[in-house]
């Protein structure tokens, strides 16, 4: 494959990532703001899980068998993106929950359509996706960061008159937006996100094209994605599903509990991180991810399918083991964190690349889609 389709793909992925990137991060914060109760949130919050669950029956479906993938693209970011852009001016439950669960039905899709579009297009998947998925993790800090110091009160830092690079970070990540003002500033969380989907909705027209394929012959199933389904008869494909589902469990806990677990206090367990350093600390994370998707290509070829993904998984128990077993020792916490790169690309990238190799080509999309089901939902 030469550079100018590589680069193509990799730009996909970052406008792909960028878009959820932009708003994950924020919209915890932002519910309550909104006055939604605890309920509402959880509602608004599981759109996304559940899309992964029902696009896995109709829309990798449709990106398999009826329209080609780059245009099916185009129609879900047009779609999606109108819908998250209008969440950003509704401040009522309803209308922001449908518009919600319209963006996440038609948004979460893509990732395994993606993900396809990248593969068929590729030589050598193995050795190419890990620098063509970097562009995914790329596209999430260049959503995530910005923000982060878009919401400061820079009037209080001002005020503070810092000395040093390090004393003036601190004092930006200390004195953050409050009140209406940050809610006012957060609806554009989503107005951006709605803006990039439409961008990556017109980018999808100049990518490659990604003709829909008919059913292989003599499979005897019209349906891809139980065509899918069905290859979790094969061992060695239901084993690496099942852990896929744990793996995607640890992976979340990481996520929805590292956080807190930095920022309590050190008398009540936890690591005792003053809370304006809790990001900049998981965003080690995000680096070393780049990382470790740059050598992916590199250590597939050296240390196989397996290996790999063992050591994704390991990587997991050895930061976890740290939280548990040395929480007091924010320096040891603090490197542990390089550990996310080599959790996420060995084992997700990685199931990922093994999934295009192993399923049939008619039935991309869908086979991407069921295991996207364990890792989103």
């Amino acid at each position: 494959m030469n550079s100018s389709p590589r680069f193509k793909l990799f730009l996909m992925m970052v406008l792909e990532f960028f878009i959820w990137g932009a708003w994950l991060p924020l919209i915890f914060g932002y519910l309550p703001s909104l006055g939604f109760s605890t309920t509402q949130q959880s509602v608004i919050l599981n759109a996304f899980p559940v899309a992964s669950i029902i696009g896995m029956f109709f829309s990798n479906q449709w990106a398999d068998r009826k329209f080609a993938a780059e245009k099916f693209l185009a129609f879900s970011h047009l779609v999606g993106g109108l819908a998250i852009m209008y969440c950003g001016f509704t401040k009522e439950f309803w209308p922001f929950f449908l518009a919600m669960l319209v963006h996440c039905l038609l948004y979460v899709p893509t990732i395994s359509i993606t993900n396809s579009i990248a593969f068929a297009h590729m030589k050598d998947p193995a050795r190419e996706f890990g620098i063509v998925r970097m562009g995914g993790t790329i596209g999430w800090i260049l959503a995530a960061w910005p923000f982060t110091f878009i919401f400061v009160n820079w009037d209080a830092v001002n005020a503070a008159n810092p000395a040093g690079f390090v004393e003036w970070l601190k004092a930006a990540f200390s004195n953050p937006l409050t009140g209406d003002v940050a809610k006012a500033a957060t609806k554009w969380t989503f107005i951006v996100a709605g803006i990039a989907s439409l961008m990556l909705a017109l980018y999808s027209l100049t990518l490659p094209h990604t003709p829909p394929k008919k059913a292989a012959e003599g499979a005897g199933e019209k349906l891809a994605w139980l065509e899918a389904v069905r290859l979790l008869g094969h061992p060695f494909v239901l084993v690496l599903w099942l852990v896929t589902f744990v793996d995607s469990f640890v992976h979340n806990c990481y996520f929805n509990w590292t956080g807190i677990f930095l920022g309590t206090p050190t008398t009540a367990g936890g690591v005792g991180i003053a809370p304006p350093w809790i990001t900049p600390i998981m965003s080690i994370g995000q680096v070393a991810e780049i990382l470790t998707m740059f050598i992916l290509g590199a250590t597939l070829k050296t240390l196989g399918w397996r290996t790999t993904m063992i050591i994704g998984i390991l990587g997991h128990a050895a930061r976890f083991a740290v939280y548990a077993f040395m929480p007091h020792s924010a320096a040891a916490i603090i490197v542990i964190q390089v550990l996310h790169g080599i959790c996420y690309a060995f084992f997700f990238a990685t199931v990922y690349i093994f999934v295009d190799a192993y399923f049939p080509k008619d039935i991309r999309s869908s086979a991407q889609g069921l295991f996207n089901l364990q890792i989103l939902g």
